[in-house]
């Protein structure tokens, strides 16, 4: 396989918080130089798993300018900007494009149930107003509408900075044309750690990732080793990750994967309402998986 413009193992990185609950530019400093040392080839900023839905704007900035910062170039960063307005969505990206950034993530708008069309108007109006490289992100279950294979083709045809797309619809068979009717250059991401095996089987490029943030050798291992078509060695690193894979997942995102950082000595505090932290029994379930996979001693 090519090598795709960012990389196989993309971590979506979680976002510090301190005792308050306000932003620690401090450690989401020392997390990404943690995660760049662990082998991730790029990194998410502010996606899902870095809480973008209670991390306002002004502080996005703060978030990215301290990450662009200690990551001092070793790897790509990328800003995810999207939001479900449009315009808002032009305009963050245009401020944020003079951070620094390597590039956008944008997910498809939430809560406006937009047809295919407006999804397609929703994306040309950002990738016409910026210059960078785009991610396009889609997530059916957080957004309601499924961003279909025949969109995410269009785009990718007609705007050279639409550049990959997170795919995190569950659905194998959109996937698989997506992969193989994409233009040239353009990369097939999965949007779940427990998929990705079976997406790079279809020539998917890699992972965007949420178990990253706490075993990313473990996950770079098994992206190297389909990228490398050593399936059977894949396949064995997969099996022995995949049930932390899914066990950050008991509740919702990323509840559990903080609390899996705080059990491995790195806490990142807690998480924003209306999010609510692990429950003693969760964390200690987590631990038994963390343990049982070899992530925590």
């Amino acid at each position: 396989m090519s090598q795709p413009r960012f990389g196989r193992m993309i971590p979506a990185m979680v976002t510090p918080f301190d005792e308050n609950r306000e932003l620690d530019l401090d450690k989401a400093q020392a997390l990404a130089v943690r995660l760049v040392d662990g082998g991730s080839d790029s990194l998410i900023i502010n996606g899902t798993t870095g809480e973008s839905p209670t991390v306002f704007y002004p502080q996005k900035m703060k978030l990215f300018s301290a990450v662009v910062e200690a990551v001092g170039g070793r790897v790509p960063v990328i800003a995810n900007v999207g939001d479900n307005c449009t315009a808002d969505t032009v305009d963050f990206a245009r401020d944020v494009a003079g951070l620094g950034v390597d590039g956008f993530m944008c997910v498809v708008p939430y809560y406006n149930k937009p047809p295919q069309e407006g999804i397609y108007q929703h994306f040309r109006a950002i990738a016409g107003s910026v210059e960078l490289p785009i991610i396009l992100y889609n997530i059916p279950g957080r957004c309601v509408v499924n961003m279909e294979a025949e969109t995410t083709l269009r785009l990718a045809n007609e705007f050279d900075n639409v550049v990959a797309v997170k795919e995190a619809s569950g659905r194998m068979d959109q996937v698989k044309a997506i992969v193989d009717a994409a233009p040239e250059g353009f990369d097939v991401y999965s949007g779940d750690d427990s998929a990705t095996f079976d997406i790079m089987q279809m020539g998917g490029a890699g992972v965007i990732s949420t178990i990253g943030n706490v075993a990313p050798a473990r996950m770079k291992e098994i992206v190297d080793l389909c990228a490398a078509g050593d399936w059977e060695a894949a396949a064995a690193a997969n099996e022995r990750l995949m049930p932390l894979m899914t066990g950050l997942f008991e509740t919702s995102n990323p509840i559990l994967v903080k609390e899996a950082l705080r059990l491995l000595d790195f806490p990142v505090g807690g998480v924003r309402l209306p999010l609510v932290d692990a429950t003693p029994e969760q964390s200690e379930r987590l631990a038994q998986i963390m343990r049982e996979t070899g992530v925590l001693q």
